[in-house]
């Protein structure tokens, strides 16, 4: 095997670990009493709405990659890590 068909299966592996781990947080009973973020349009637009509102800094940049990544992961099918970064943009700008 080379070590580029390595490299890609070792990422491949680590994506699919980190999209369960996503999930799982998702689902775990602990956190019945946080605010979950279903993976949609309309929510992707309302926390685009509130990032666009918030005041400009570290918390408002952060934000806006975790859109970003949760778009993609959307776009790409993968509706738990889409859920697991809308929630952290969502996040970003209470975390001082």
């Amino acid at each position: 095997m080379s070590k580029n068909k390595k490299g890609v299966t070792m990422l491949n592996k680590l994506l699919a670990v980190a999209a369960i781990a996503a999930l799982a947080h998702a689902v775990s009973p602990a956190d019945a009493a946080r605010v979950k973020a279903s993976c949609s349009g309309d929510n992707l637009s309302k926390t685009e709405t509130m990032i666009e509102n918030m005041a400009d800094g570290e918390g408002k940049i952060a934000a806006q990659k975790e859109i970003a990544a949760a778009q993609d992961a959307l776009l790409s099918g993968r509706a738990g890590v889409c859920a697991a970064h809308l929630s952290k943009a969502m996040h970003a700008g209470t975390v001082r």
